[in-house]
């Protein structure tokens, strides 16, 4: 562990904190908006704790993780695209708030964020299996097909994660209008899976012969 590594991380992690809390409680025009707390404490409280257990355990996947400065153009364009999409899911929400459009029951609320930790819990799953685990796509130094667990039923269960993580999101903040924008995030994650799949083709030995193994890419049976 370095300072260089923990002072990056820790200040990622406080401006990630302040920006979305300003991106939910502005356009809600009130700081009484207990979903919005539920949401940012189910979040950077795991965030956290696995950051530090990263930090002691496996410092070079969280610097890998911190590195989020994709190299492949068309990736560049799913990331701008990701970057809109949360905004707007977040501020709709406030607004959502603020206007009393449509705010979901509580027990919606409640259920959403279950499927959010479980979500939470298997993204963690995922960092475990695999050390090579990028945010940027890549094919690294000695990266070897990681087949096992989570990795023998789907291909990709990262996004298979984020997919129940991302989803699970605006029905934590009881906002079924971001729900609706949220759901953009399915094209963008096949365009970024498919660009993934020609990378590590191409470049990963024995990936395609992992591909005819392991033919579903996100949820089994279905994609």
């Amino acid at each position: 562990m370095t300072f260089k590594l923990f002072f990056q991380a820790l200040t990622k992690f406080i401006l990630g904190m302040l920006l979305l809390g300003c991106l939910l409680l502005l356009p809600a025009g009130t700081i009484d908006f207990w979903q919005a707390w539920l949401f940012l404490g189910i979040l950077f409280v795991p965030m956290f704790i696995a950051g530090i257990v990263l930090m002691i355990r496996q410092p070079e996947l969280l610097r890998k993780r911190l590195d989020a400065k994709e190299q492949q153009q068309e990736q560049k364009r799913v990331v701008a695209l990701s970057g809109l999409m949360f905004v707007a899911v977040f501020v709709v929400a406030g607004l959502n708030r603020r206007f009393g459009w449509y705010i979901l029951p509580d027990w919606a609320v409640y259920v959403a964020t279950v499927v959010f930790l479980a979500a939470y819990a298997m993204y963690a799953e995922v960092m475990r299996e695999n050390v090579w685990l990028s945010r940027t796509v890549e094919v690294q130094e000695n990266q070897q097909v990681v087949s096992t667990g989570l990795y023998g039923i789907v291909r990709h269960p990262m996004y298979a994660a984020t997919l129940l993580l991302f989803l699970s999101m605006p029905l934590v903040l009881a906002s079924p209008w971001s729900f609706v924008i949220m759901l953009i995030y399915i094209p963008i994650i096949a365009l970024r899976i498919r660009n993934e799949e020609q990378v590590l083709e191409r470049e990963l030995k024995g990936y395609t012969e992992y591909k005819q193994r392991v033919r579903y890419k996100v949820i089994p049976f279905i994609w």
